[in-house]
């Protein structure tokens, strides 16, 4: 492949990095093939953190019209320098994992040398940490969104068997729409939860949330399809017309009833990450076993499930709280 000019400028000017390419077809294309290499979960974030990139290599690009069979260890090792500048530690790492990924494919495609492949890839890892993002939920909060969808009617029984799922069983807002009504065993009282990398695991479910499921389930319309549809306001199942078939409710869907519920209970805005934490957070100050909670809310590596764990934050509370200061 013929070398091009890089002038010592564009190392400083993130946006002329990457010279104009060929416009590839999509089979040819390494954005596209990695993306379509990816599970429906991922895939999403990452074509976001890719899109992300393309603002910072070149103004004006998308991720179809960048050539990123052009990028070498410069630009990669630029970029790293401006995703640490302008990102927190993991969602940089998370950026220059989707460019690997993308190289890789070009090298795979035969769009990219195997020297060159190594040499873009090599960049380090962007180094630090932070807090994490977000906040548990207080014991009062939970009782008032559960007292908040009340009632009988198939709004508050689906927002109540949802709420439940995602507080008592610690699942991602991704995992719960991806359930379907046969993940549901009521006999062993568990949901089959397809998680992150395509991992299966069995979640038990405590005699609370199984009250509210089944609530859920028989008022719930259909013999097949996904656990949580979407309702109008009258309670009417909400159809894909083109399928023929309830439409099952979508992440976003999930945070606009989450929103929703915590206005009508007068509770401080919250995530759907938020009911997982406090799941984790709960069972955790309730001595769980960290390699347990580790394996029930699906963390491929148990360090993620330590960062959730308040006990060392009440023992450096109750250690400053020795120091008097008079006042």
């Amino acid at each position: 492949m013929a070398p091009y000019p890089l002038s010592t400028s564009a190392l400083c000017r993130p946006d002329e990095l990457v010279p104009t390419g060929e416009l590839l077809a999509v089979e040819r294309h390494p954005a596209a093939v990695y993306l379509a290499g990816l599970a429906s979960g991922s895939r999403l974030a990452m074509a976001h953190a890719l899109r992300s990139v393309v603002g910072i290599l070149k103004e004006g690009a998308t991720v179809q019209s960048l050539p990123w069979q052009l990028l070498r260890y410069q630009h990669t090792q630029a970029l790293r320098s401006r995703l640490a500048e302008r990102y927190a530690p993991a969602t940089a790492n998370r950026m220059l994992s989707a460019v690997r990924g993308v190289l890789r494919e070009a090298f795979r495609l035969g769009l990219l040398s195997a020297e060159d492949h190594q040499r873009a890839r090599e960049v380090g890892s962007v180094r630090g940490s932070r807090l994490l993002r977000g906040r548990a939920l207080t014991h009062g909060e939970v009782r008032a969104l559960f007292e908040g969808c009340s009632g009988g009617a198939a709004c508050a029984l689906r927002d109540r068997a949802l709420l439940a799922v995602l507080y008592g069983a610690g699942l991602r807002r991704s995992e719960v729409v991806q359930l379907d009504l046969g993940d549901y065993d009521p006999l062993h009282k568990t949901l089959r939860v397809l998680g992150k990398g395509n991992k299966e695991r069995a979640v038990p479910l405590s005699s609370g949330v199984v009250a509210l499921l089944e609530a859920w389930l028989a008022c719930r319309t259909g013999a097949a399809g996904r656990l949580f549809l979407p309702l109008s306001r009258g309670g009417r199942v909400l159809f894909d017309t083109a399928r023929g078939e309830p439409r099952g409710l979508t992440g976003q869907a999930v945070l606009v009833i989450v929103r929703k519920l915590a206005v009508r209970a007068g509770v401080v805005p919250f995530s759907p990450h938020d009911t997982r934490r406090t799941f984790i957070s709960e069972l955790l100050d309730a001595g769980a076993d960290v390699s347990t909670v580790q394996q029930l809310v699906g963390h491929a590596n148990v360090n993620t499930t330590v960062r959730y764990d308040r006990r060392g934050e009440r023992a450096q509370r109750r250690a400053v709280d020795l120091i008097h200061i008079p006042v």
